[in-house]
């Protein structure tokens, strides 16, 4: 609970009472009932309620009863509780057939008793009646009191009951449960959104050849490629293509000038297919020779084993082209590793990669909110951001626009950060920490460090978790101070549970 208070409560006196002794004539019953306190506690969010009703030679008569009805009294209001019922043979009979008779309507709205006992013997015994009900504040200074119904002559009289004076309560601790506070990063607005696109192809070319064949071989697949590329873009109005760059990079055999020359040849050859299926104009193109593709050549040797593989990776590293690269290459083992990757890898060194930029119109948000349903790729993170923000803090509408954010950008750390956060209001820290592991810490962005600083209290790391809120609270980020009130009020309560826990 987050309050402590001192509960002022009455217990029930010691109450061994003869009922019967004084009145026997008159009474329904012979023999002694007596009422004992056992408790009347407080814990938690309910209240404890336990008496024990102790027989003494009873019976009941048999055309009578008598109802026990204990009574949680206060100040303020009084509550009936269930009653402890006893009956003499007929009376239970007609109680059982009354029951029978019920309608489902009355036996929805029938208060049920705690217990109904048959007593038409003489019987000695306890019956111990427990009751719990949910703790409400008028219940502070309440007290129990037990009245005594005698069904069938008319007489009701209240049982005393001696306040004994506050107790004290032993308080039960619930782990305290964390209410984050969030902060988003608002990205900043693009004036104008340029983006740039790209699709790779491996072409076929004859021997020494430069022209396109666009049946030869694969190259319809990898044509293909790009023309699907850039049908998209021009089947959105929204978009404007800029430039088209073509570039064409060369497998590493052979002079460099002899790979200039072919690699060239060829990016012009695909400039010039391109511009035979679409009407951009011949300056929008921009033929750039990669080089020899080295590069390519070492990430396919990180996915395949070969024999000397490590051997190759040495000269590749350690020997510089104008030095003798290829030559050392092919005097390696006898050229046994060069004749497999002049044969194997080579070929797909040789690509040529269609870069396309293009800018795209800024929307309002009614025209974000629309896009993002469709087309998410063609909006800014800012763009994303108004349109979460349409949406109630928190709901799944606002969660998964930056879900789509940081799909759509999954490099950029302010979608990362505003993703991480999104996912710790889902309590999803496994997201929200990968999602972080994507900022550059060294940038102690407030926002970042704020969600961090939630992710490090959420997982119980309370040293990492007030080192990062502090940070962010420095930086004048007002949900970084609240959430260092959290730290404080979890960090206290879990010493408590632990001391507790020890003094057992």
């Amino acid at each position: 609970m987050k309050r402590n208070i001192q509960f002022i409560v009455c217990v029930l006196a010691v109450l061994c009472q003869n009922i019967g002794s004084a009145t026997a004539q008159t009474r329904s019953y012979d023999g002694t009932i007596s009422v004992a306190p056992v408790q009347l506690e407080q814990r938690g969010k309910v209240v404890h309620i336990d008496i024990d009703f102790i027989l003494d030679d009873v019976k009941v008569k048999s055309a009578h009863g008598v109802d026990f009805i204990p009574q949680l009294v206060a100040p303020v209001r009084t509550l009936a509780l269930p009653k402890v019922s006893f009956k003499g043979h007929n009376e239970y009979l007609a109680y059982e057939r009354w029951l029978s008779l019920m309608s489902a309507k009355e036996k929805n709205s029938y208060e049920q008793p705690y217990v109904v006992e048959k007593v038409n013997k003489r019987r000695s015994g306890t019956i111990q009646y427990r009751y719990i009900l949910p703790y409400e504040t008028w219940m502070d200074d309440a007290r129990v009191d037990v009245q005594r119904d005698e069904c069938g002559c008319g007489e009701t009289a209240l049982m005393g009951v001696d306040p004994l004076g506050p107790i004290n309560l032993e308080r039960v601790l619930e782990p305290y449960v964390v209410m984050p506070y969030f902060a988003y990063f608002q990205p900043a607005a693009e004036e104008v959104k340029s983006r740039d696109i790209q699709a790779e192809c491996f072409l076929d070319f004859e021997v020494n050849k430069v022209n396109i064949r666009p049946e030869y071989m694969n190259n319809p697949k990898e044509l293909a490629k790009i023309r699907t590329m850039i049908d998209e873009l021009k089947s959105d109005p929204s978009i404007k293509v800029n430039r088209l760059d073509i570039v064409g990079y060369a497998s590493p055999e052979g002079s460099l000038a002899n790979n200039k020359r072919l690699s060239e040849g060829r990016a012009m050859a695909l400039r010039d297919y391109l511009a035979s299926k679409y009407d951009f104009s011949r300056n929008q193109y921009y033929i750039i020779f990669g080089g020899e593709n080295w590069d390519g050549l070492v990430k396919a040797l990180d996915t395949i084993d070969i024999d000397y593989k490590n051997e190759v990776m040495d000269i590749i590293t350690n020997i510089p082209i104008e030095k003798g690269r290829e030559a050392k290459l092919m005097q390696l083992r006898g050229g046994v590793p060069y004749r497999y990757l002049l044969k194997y890898i080579f070929p797909s060194l040789r690509v040529a990669i269609c870069k396309v930029n293009y800018e795209i119109k800024n929307f309002n948000v009614d025209e974000a909110k629309e896009m993002i349903k469709t087309r998410p790729q063609n909006l800014s993170l800012n763009e994303m951001f108004l349109v979460a923000n349409t949406y109630p803090k928190g709901s799944q509408e606002f969660i998964d626009v930056f879900e789509t954010a940081v799909r759509m950008y999954p490099k950029d750390e302010i979608a990362n950060i505003n993703a991480a956060t999104a996912a710790l209001s889902r309590n999803d820290l496994v997201s929200a920490e990968r999602y972080l592991n994507m900022v550059n810490a060294n940038k102690q962005l407030p926002e970042y460090s704020n969600a961090m600083g939630v992710l490090m209290l959420l997982k119980g790391e309370y040293e990492n978790a007030e080192k990062c809120l502090k940070a962010a609270a420095e930086s004048g980020l007002e949900a970084a101070g609240h959430n260092l009130e959290e730290l404080a009020k979890k960090k206290t309560n879990a010493a408590e549970i632990e001391k507790k826990n020890r003094d057992k």
